[in-house]
């Protein structure tokens, strides 16, 4: 058997363990590549391979990380608070907020101590994880003898026969993905009270494998409040609680509870403009990929409308510096997202005269030929405020002669709280990627493997240009649509699917492929041709021409 691993063959008679290949400290890797596949470290290895092992720096081993140290968590809190309920969510600062209920009590630091010892004691015992299957009524009688309701619920919609389970001790649980081989592989985390439960933080991969900072970001957290409370309002939490409104024949109901949302965001949004229409020259949107932005601005412009403003829309991308000269990235590509990939100083001057009360020659961008062109001069009425759209349009970079006091910045992006079971949230930039990838398919006739080849670089750029401005928004605006996944699925299933195993891709491919089968398909006639999700599946409103 050759096994190639680190620039070298290694030749072996009998099978080997992943983990066995690694000289010097046991901790440094989380997980391996073994022929392109995602494998733990206890994999054992019986016929010719490449293997690749995985440090924190790798989102993969970032999510074997995070799982583990979930599922530590629990087991800590179960032995401190046998008759807890622990749920998780994602929350500010890319950290994860844990809500602890049935102790009889408020939450307190004392309480926080408690399980951070009993975590800390479980880590330096070193205890083996060790991976099973059951068969799927084993789990269900097992889920809920130890009151794991939502556990088995969603065993429910599960169409293999076996179920894997991981044990440590006399502690059963799975957390929807791989695991580390043993406890004492967390070596970092973070905790802090936040009430009602308290933050988790890990080390993320775009940090080097370092903890960031914790930034305590208001604005977010009251919108991520929201959606909590948004869920519990519409018993739709839950990917089980979900199939249930479409078995029982509610989604067109539940469709336009979820729309109606996003209908009285805009108004609560509209509203507050008006009331500072007085002062507020600049209306900037920026948001991450697949956010809905450009619905979303066609939309707010229609609710301004309504209320007797009708804001200028400038297009950002007509500032593109001529001959798309951009920046380089440390790849030695252009940078196409990068600021200076924008005549800052030509943009900064036209919103400048426009709000001065100066006629302006708006330009147009040639991405064809590379060049600019101006038209007709535009003076800006009474009341007209200016709308601009783009990853960079909360930047104060951007706009350095406009004061604060004139903009009002919102930022748009789903901020779902949703959940496969209490103990594993759905990822918010899943839900984004799985947008765009149905509608790169749809508009641009991309297949997966190409927007999964670019999702790295499309995460750096959010990383480096929206995240750090985010919290100048005054006003967030959730762009989540509860059932979308429902629609989603059957668009992206067929496309996941036919990611071939020797892809580069296979392995991301097929993690989103394990939660997505378990929703319920809602049929893509009932959803609004105004609605968000329309700017992925295609039919949307702003994109057809009136034929009437």
């Amino acid at each position: 058997m050759k096994i190639e691993y680190d620039g070298k063959i290694i030749t072996r008679t009998e099978p080997i363990r992943v983990s066995e290949l690694i000289e010097g400290n046991k901790y440094e890797y989380q997980a391996a590549k073994v022929n392109n596949r995602i494998r733990e470290l206890g994999y054992i290895i019986d016929k010719d391979c490449k293997v690749e092992l995985l440090s924190l720096t790798d989102t993969e081993a970032v999510t074997i990380y995070q799982s583990t140290l979930r599922y530590l968590v629990i087991m800590a809190v179960q032995r401190v608070f046998p008759k807890a309920r622990v749920i998780f969510n994602y929350s500010v600062s890319r950290s994860i907020f844990a809500s602890i209920s049935n102790i009889n009590h408020a939450f307190l630091q004392a309480d926080l101590d408690k399980i951070k010892e009993e975590l800390d004691k479980i880590i330096a015992e070193d205890l083996p994880i060790k991976r099973s299957s059951i068969t799927k009524e084993e789990a269900n009688q097992y889920y809920n003898e130890i009151g794991y309701k939502d556990k088995a619920k969603i065993l429910t919609y599960r169409k293999e026969a076996t179920v894997h389970v991981y044990e440590c001790g006399d502690y059963k649980n799975y957390m929807f993905g791989y695991m580390l081989p043993s406890t004492g592989y967390i070596k970092e985390y973070r905790f802090r009270l936040y009430a009602p439960g308290f933050i988790i933080q890990y080390p993320r991969a775009e940090n080097k494998g370092l903890i960031p900072s914790f930034v305590d970001e208001k604005v977010f957290q009251n919108a991520l409040r929201e959606a909590n409370r948004w869920g519990n309002i519409t018993t739709a939490s839950y990917i089980s609680q979900m199939n249930e409104i479409v078995e029982q024949g509610k989604a067109l109901e539940f469709i336009n509870i979820c729309e109606t949302r996003h209908n009285n965001q805009l108004a609560a949004l509209g509203e507050r403009i008006a009331r500072d229409i007085d002062t507020i020259r600049l209306i900037a949107v920026a948001g991450p990929s697949s956010s809905g932005k450009t619905t979303f601005t066609n939309r707010l412009k229609i609710q301004l409308k309504s209320l007797g403003i009708d804001p200028l829309m400038i297009s950002v991308d007509d500032f593109y510096n001529q001959g798309h000269l951009a920046p380089v990235d440390e790849y030695g590509k252009p940078d196409f997202e990068h600021i200076d990939a924008l005549d800052r100083k030509l943009f900064d001057e036209v919103i400048y005269k426009l709000i001065n009360g100066e006629e302006v020659q708006l330009p147009k961008y040639n991405f064809a030929t590379q060049t600019r062109t101006f038209g007709d001069p535009v003076l800006l009425g009474k009341h007209q405020p200016i709308m601009i759209e783009g990853i960079h349009a909360l930047n104060d970079e951007l706009t350095p002669s406009i004061p604060t006091e004139l903009k009002f910045r919102v930022y748009i992006a789903p901020q779902a709280q949703l959940h496969i079971d209490d103990h594993n949230p759905i990822s918010l930039s899943d839900i984004r990627l799985i947008r765009r990838m149905v509608r790169d398919f749809e508009t641009r006739n991309s297949s997966c493997e190409q927007t999964l080849e670019m999702w790295p670089s499309v995460r750096r750029g959010e990383f480096r240009w929206i995240y750090p401005h985010q919290s100048n928004a005054d006003f967030v605006f959730n762009s989540e649509l509860s059932y979308e996944l429902c629609v989603l699925k059957k668009h992206a299933l067929p496309l996941l699917e036919a990611v071939n195993s020797d892809s580069p891709y296979f392995i991301q491919a097929n993690r989103l492929v394990k939660f997505l089968k378990y929703f319920t398909d809602i049929s893509d006639k009932w959803i609004p041709c105004n609605s968000i999700i329309r700017e992925f599946i295609g039919d949307s409103i702003f994109y057809t021409k009136d034929k009437c």
